[in-house]
């Protein structure tokens, strides 16, 4: 079946020159981060074409992180679930336990290139902050990383881990005390250190080249599960499914199949106790257009242009903004978004621990609650895909306070 003219898309063309994808994107940052930014530009072009850095690259996705990772046929879940057959991707297989490693190795071999030494971030979850420190720690880079101080508490083994590794991890007090205020301080920091200081943001958000460059470091997901499901079904799946924050994982899925216009994309976001003002971080349930932390996307603010309060049981989804290429693709009718509460999620988390014996992050658990009532409304002989970005090694202490249990 043809998809319809809105749904065509060309990726080869995106973002433009600017840094736009469509009305989304762009540059909105101060006037002394615009120099760095167009610098980081062009030594990224520059690296993305060299054969050595993309030798050096795929050398520590393969020997570090750990990559080809498995696409995983979930038959008991299938079973328990009926309809389609059900695969994970399995990104929590590798070093650090996500998909963010991929991102981390790409943009800390770039600031080596680029001779910065001193390295920023932010994270919600952690896994990002880990990342980053694991990375920093095998290349010999300083690393100062930014997280809310609420996420702070409700992660502290990744806290932990990112000080092993030697990273100072500077807790943020401000504001809601979650990932935009991290972003927030980041950001300060580059502003003052943007000589020697190179900021590997996290997620694919803020401005040009962020959301492309982070795309690009994870669009290997989608391409080893092109490869994977044509050796192990012999045709693409039906459809493929990611949790979505700021939306790196799911880019990194989905960027392969954009222009396979019979595999149909669905992300989904933070439902938290339900889709009320403060009480959610489903940014297509509500959000509007507007700028923030650099770029022109789908924002939870109020009629004034006030940041609304986000809530989700996960760290990583609880964000006001999202990803300006998912943004755009949304609006083209290419890529669909749902949402998964709190409650559904606590249970997706226990029925794939209880059928597979994968315990999945939060983040990724979002998905999951997604596929539990999406599998089962299609047919035996459809493939669905889901990017099982993260492990849960982080949320154990988390889920089994909320669940009453004392570890």
């Amino acid at each position: 079946m043809e998809a319809s003219p809105e749904t065509k898309i060309d990726k080869s063309a995106l973002p433009d020159g600017r840094g736009h994808f469509g009305q989304f994107g762009g540059v909105y940052v101060p006037e002394t981060l615009v120099t760095a930014l167009e610098h980081l530009g062009e030594q990224y072009e520059t690296a993305k074409r060299d054969p050595d850095f993309q030798a050096e690259l795929a050398f520590y996705l393969k020997e570090f992180a750990g990559r080809p990772t498995g696409l995983y046929y979930a038959e008991r879940l299938s079973e328990e679930l009926g309809g389609a057959k059900i695969y994970f991707k399995r990104e929590d297989l590798l070093h650090t336990g996500a998909h963010k490693i991929n991102n981390a190795i790409g943009q800390a071999l770039l600031a080596k290139r680029m001779g910065k030494r001193r390295i920023i971030a932010e994270t919600g979850a952690g896994q990002h902050g880990v990342a980053t420190a694991c990375a920093c720690a095998r290349l010999g880079l300083q690393c100062v990383v930014y997280m809310g101080a609420v996420d702070m508490e409700r992660q502290k083994l990744n806290v932990f881990r990112m000080r092993l590794c030697g990273a100072e991890v500077r807790g943020v007090e401000s504001g809601q005390k979650t990932l935009k205020d991290a972003v927030n301080e980041a950001m300060r920091d580059w502003v003052t250190n943007v000589r020697d200081t190179h900021y590997i943001l996290g997620s694919a958000l803020g401005s040009h080249p962020y959301p492309m460059m982070v795309r690009d470091f994870h669009k290997i997901i989608g391409e080893e599960t092109r490869q994977q499901i044509m050796e192990k079904e012999g045709r693409l799946p039906d459809e493929l499914v990611a949790c979505v924050g700021g939306g790196s994982n799911a880019i990194g899925l989905f960027y392969e199949f954009l222009e396979d216009e019979a595999v149909r994309m669905v992300g989904v976001e933070a439902g938290g106790y339900g889709i009320k003002q403060g009480q959610h971080a489903a940014r297509f349930e509500g959000g509007r257009l507007g700028v923030l932390q650099g770029s022109k996307t789908y924002i939870l603010q109020d009629a004034d242009g006030q940041i609304e309060l986000t809530h989700s049981v996960s760290a990583g989804l609880d964000y006001a903004a999202i990803g300006p290429e998912h943004a755009y693709y949304r609006d083209q009718g290419r890529i669909e978004f749902s949402y998964a509460t709190d409650e559904e999620v606590m249970k997706a988390f226990q029925l794939l621990c209880r059928t597979e014996g994968i315990v999945p992050a939060l983040e990724s658990s979002h998905a999951l609650a997604y596929v539990m009532k999406r599998a089962p409304q299609m047919s035996p002989d459809q493939i669905l895909v889901m990017n099982l970005s993260g492990r849960g090694d982080k949320d154990v202490s988390q889920v089994a306070k909320l669940l009453g249990e004392d570890v």
